[in-house]
């Protein structure tokens, strides 16, 4: 039975060297020229079996590998985000992963997410402990890991040092996620135990390793799975949508299953319906070139084999959107070919909520996965959608926020923000977050919720009634009534003005009018220990109502009691809640109730 590639998927954490991992196998520059040091857009690259066997001429007899495969197919993704994105009807597109790991920092929080989505998607993996090179007396050089491994003996230290990052760093958090895992050399089942091969994308070390024990499990465990349908139409996915010189508009796919033929008929999804058009060319790059980097053009095929990478030229490919699933079939097979990508598209469909915010990507397989990372926090979409942020994005956000002020935001991975939303944004309280990193849009979006939550908490603390006991000073009565003014000490709390005054019996008599402290300057508030003179406006007469060395309350009203002790009572200071706690007693007293204001 005739075998494709198996299409191997790259994940890990930021900065532990997925690309750079890949740039030594291509001895290519992809990551000096991607946003942040992160490759942004699924790419592919294509290691011919020629290659491996080349690489990995040493490591041939000593693992008995008896390869049939044609290669392998590596997919760099922008990181785990995309993972789930970049998948076919049914499951991960992706045949086997590699989750590349820095032996000297160990795992991160993507990292575990990655593997959550790995199990997830029950997609096998290897994990690559990188930048072997760091570990301090390494000698390390490019070559096999196992034959350089022997020669460490002259380092002791070196030696001990792996050891012990390579059990803290790697194989102990995989034990705590339910793994069995060891150096690849140790493993005596894979069926049961993850292989760990040691790598430094630096010197090249390890990389024979990696590629052969790759294409060794792909072809061991996964054959039935890449098994070539040679009488079948191509079955992929779109990378990317390119202007080329002399072809127009064409297609960067991969093509997962099927045979491809120029002449036939590409068939594509869009959240607007269906495009069909006739293939003018199927080009690929040449053998370890990057599929949106390639050093030199594209090569016409009359016929492409999955698993591969493939630019298309056809026409009328102008609303053609990244991530859309596509089939290349003959004119016969068009209408069979339709219905799969409907079905296919409905199962890709982001499910909006009643109310949420707004998202918007420059692909579908992006929008997708900012949508997957927003919902595991909990992050309502109300709109998602591919294309520019506009005007209306912003009028839509802006009316979103006036039931749900944290509804009034746009999240814009990519895409690009036009003049007359940047103009709509100045007038309105919307709040855009626009990066070309998934992950840090989420953290920033989640940085704003925390602000936003403390800004509102804090306004509506603003606007409670805050609790204060006072007491009448001797000698300090200096106007009876209409409003009476006298000196007043703050035993308990935080006296405002505006906030009603309560007399012992729970009478209230009036207002608190205006406030000065020691220099007659009028203030707002005054806070436990401060004596100031007081005017109330309202019923009071001092020497009637009250006389000098009385007590004074300010009146809360129940809701706002209950909300200082349901939501608040932790931002509180000490004396406001024992301000608090006294008043409460008194009203339930003065009201014959005990649940007052619980």
């Amino acid at each position: 039975m005739a075998l494709r590639c198996p299409i191997v998927s790259v994940l890990g954490h930021v900065d532990h060297g997925k690309t750079s991992l890949l740039d030594k196998i291509r001895t290519t520059r992809v990551t000096t020229r991607e946003a942040g040091g992160i490759t942004q857009h699924i790419g592919a690259s294509e290691i011919p079996i020629g290659t491996i066997k080349k690489v990995s001429k040493d490591l041939l007899s000593i693992f008995k590998a008896d390869l049939s495969i044609p290669g392998i197919l590596v997919i760099d993704t922008p990181g785990h985000e995309a993972f789930t994105s970049l998948r076919k009807r049914g499951g991960a597109l992706a045949d086997i992963a590699i989750l590349v790991v820095d032996i000297n920092e160990g795992f991160k929080p993507q990292t575990i997410e990655a593997i959550n989505i790995l199990k997830q998607c029950k997609t096998p993996f290897v994990v690559a402990a990188n930048k072997l090179d760091k570990i301090s007396g390494w000698n390390s050089v490019e070559g096999p890991f196992v034959t350089n491994f022997n020669e460490q003996k002259q380092h002791p230290n070196a030696l001990t040092d792996f050891e012990i990052k390579l059990y803290e760093n790697v194989i102990a958090p995989l034990n705590e996620l339910g793994f069995e895992a060891d150096v690849f050399s140790r493993v005596k089942d894979t069926t049961t135990t993850i292989n760990i091969l040691p790598v430094s994308a630096m010197t090249g070390e390890g990389i024979p390793d990696l590629l052969i024990i790759i294409a060794g499990l792909a072809q061991k465990f996964l054959e039935q799975k890449l098994g070539l349908n040679v009488d079948g139409y191509a079955k992929g996915t779109v990378l990317e949508i390119k202007e080329e010189k002399g072809l127009g508009k064409t297609i960067d796919a991969i093509i997962y299953d099927g045979i491809a033929k120029a002449g036939d008929y590409v068939v594509i999804g869009n959240p607007d319906g269906i495009i069909t058009s006739k293939v003018k060319a199927l080009l690929k790059p040449k053998a370890l070139d990057e599929m949106m980097d390639p050093r030199d053009k594209f090569k016409p095929s009359k016929q492409i084999v999955a698993a591969t990478g493939v630019k298309i030229s056809a026409p009328d490919l102008d609303n053609v959107i990244a991530g859309s699933p596509l089939r290349i079939v003959p004119k016969s097979q068009i209408e069979v070919a339709k219905e799969e990508i409907v079905q296919e598209i409905e199962d890709f469909e982001i499910k909006l909520d009643e109310e949420g915010i707004i998202i918007k990507a420059d692909t579908m397989g992006s929008l997708e996965a900012l949508a997957t990372e927003l919902r595991k926090k909990d992050v309502k979409i109300k709109k998602a959608e591919v294309g520019d942020v506009n005007k209306k994005d912003v009028i839509e956000a802006a009316s979103y926020a006036i039931s749900n002020p944290y509804n009034g935001a746009i999240i814009a991975f990519n895409a690009k923000v036009l003049n007359d939303a940047k103009l709509e944004l100045e007038k309105n309280d919307v709040k855009l977050f626009e990066d070309k990193i998934i992950y840090k849009l989420v953290e920033d979006y989640e940085d704003w919720i925390k602000e936003l939550e403390e800004s509102l908490k804090s306004d509506e603390l603003n606007k409670l009634t805050k609790p204060a006991i006072l007491k009448i000073l001797p000698n300090c009565i200096f106007r009876q009534k209409a409003p009476a003014v006298c000196g007043v000490e703050v035993l308990y709390g935080t006296l405002k003005v505006g906030s009603n005054i309560m007399l012992e019996d729970g009478k209230r008599v009036g207002y608190v009018k205006e406030l000065r402290n020691s220099q007659q300057e009028t203030i707002k508030e005054a806070k436990v220990g401060m004596q100031v003179p007081i005017s109330i406006d309202g019923s009071l007469i001092l020497g009637r109502h009250a006389k000098e060395e009385d007590i004074l309350y300010v009146e809360v009203p129940e809701p706002e009691v209950r909300k200082f002790y349901h939501e608040y009572k932790s931002e509180l200071r000490g004396d406001e809640l024992e301000a608090l706690n006294r008043y409460t007693e008194l009203k339930q007293k003065v009201e014959n109730n005990v649940f007052w204001g619980m």
